[in-house]
C-alpha cells in the first residue's frame, strides 16, 4: 500500500512539473529532477562518466564561489538581485546531483537520511 501511495505520489508530481499553467503548484522532486538531468547532461554535453568525481566536485565548488561572492557583495552594499543569487544555488543543486549520480548516489536519499539524523542528534521530532 505504501508504495503504491508512493508511486502515485510520483506520478501526481511528474504531471504537475509538466503542466505549463502558471497557476499551478509545482511540486519537482528530486528524483525527476536527477533523470532530467542526467538527461540533458549526456545529450547535450557529454556523458555523466566523462567527467571524474573529482571534476564534478570543482563545478560544484565553482558555482558555489559563485553564490558566496554574489552573497558578500551584497552584504557590502552592492545591489545584487537575489534572483542571480537563486540562479547560483540552483546550479549547486545540478552539480550536487550530477556528482552525486557520478558517484551512484540518489542524492534524495543522501538528504533525506542526512536530515533525519540531523533531527535525531538534536533531539528534534521533525523528519522527512
Amino acid at each position: 500500500m505504501v508504495l503504491l501511495l508512493t508511486e502515485l505520489k510520483e506520478s501526481y508530481t511528474d504531471f504537475l512539473v509538466s503542466q505549463p499553467n502558471p497557476k499551478t503548484t509545482i511540486m519537482l522532486s528530486f528524483r525527476r529532477l536527477s533523470r532530467a538531468n542526467r538527461q540533458r547532461c549526456e545529450e547535450s554535453y557529454f556523458p555523466l562518466e566523462d567527467w571524474t568525481p573529482t571534476d564534478w566536485a570543482t563545478a560544484l565548488a565553482g558555482e558555489t564561489g559563485e553564490a558566496c561572492n554574489l552573497i558578500a557583495k551584497m552584504r557590502r552594499g552592492d545591489k545584487i538581485d537575489v534572483n542571480d543569487i537563486g540562479r547560483e544555488l540552483a546550479d549547486i543543486v545540478i552539480y550536487a546531483d550530477l556528482l552525486a549520480s557520478r558517484l551512484g548516489l540518489d542524492l534524495e536519499k543522501c538528504l533525506v537520511q542526512k536530515f533525519n539524523e540531523t533531527s535525531a542528534r538534536q533531539g528534534s521530532e521533525v523528519l522527512l
